[in-house]
């Protein structure tokens, strides 16, 4: 860790220099933009899914015949655990001068990520299994559709991990490699904060 240099206290763009950190406003300025955007089209999801549970049961399986609480349970283990080792990984880029810190904590978040998405499919198999298709009715529907979104957010910032990973194999740490950590940082923690909504209002107000 190197001490000599001024750091920013929260924000990882290298030095506390104004200059460092005036140039990046914009970029973070839109993606602030775009997660305010994505968390819009989750509130509608959401609240698609609290009607459909209440008046699109059309005589199907009810929230909490699809109410899976120990699957949900290790799920946001995983997902809360990958946004603890995130900001490891966000530490590592700040203050270690070697990238390998945060080449291990990125590996080990998407390791977590990828364990989530095997148990939300396993979970999407099991109620294809037992009938509880997307068709059968508005609220299987709006369930399929707001859990897949959000797996389909987290397979995207797993790419997005596997492509800051290829590009960290060149040289060291560049700002704009550090810009792109940030916001991906900023768009994980957004996705656990979405899965907390939607375990309360899908998992623990369904189960009820």
């Amino acid at each position: 860790m190197n001490d000599n240099v001024a750091r920013h206290p929260g924000v990882a763009a290298e030095s506390s220099h104004p200059e460092v950190h005036r140039k990046p406003e914009p970029v973070m300025f839109g993606f602030w933009v775009f997660l305010m955007s994505d968390l819009v089209l989750f509130a509608v999801l959401l609240a698609t899914y609290a009607t459909m549970s209440v008046h699109g049961v059309a005589g199907g399986p009810a929230p909490r015949d699809v109410t899976d609480l120990a699957s949900a349970a290790i799920e946001t283990a995983l997902l809360l655990a990958s946004s603890f080792t995130f900001g490891l990984a966000s530490l590592a880029q700040k203050y270690e001068q070697d990238p390998r810190q945060t080449v291990r904590w990125l590996l080990v978040t998407a390791a977590l990520g990828l364990a989530f998405l095997g148990l939300e499919a396993r979970d999407f198999v099991r109620l294809v299994a037992d009938g509880a298709v997307p068709q059968r009715s508005g609220f299987l529907s709006a369930h399929f559709t707001l859990l897949a979104c959000h797996g389909l957010h987290v397979a995207a910032g797993l790419l997005w991990v596997g492509v800051l990973l290829m590009r960290m194999r060149v040289g060291r740490l560049q700002q704009v490699v550090r810009l792109r950590i940030m916001r991906l940082a900023l768009f994980w923690h957004m996705l656990d904060i979405v899965w907390v909504a939607i375990v309360t209002v899908a998992f623990l107000f369904g189960a009820v």
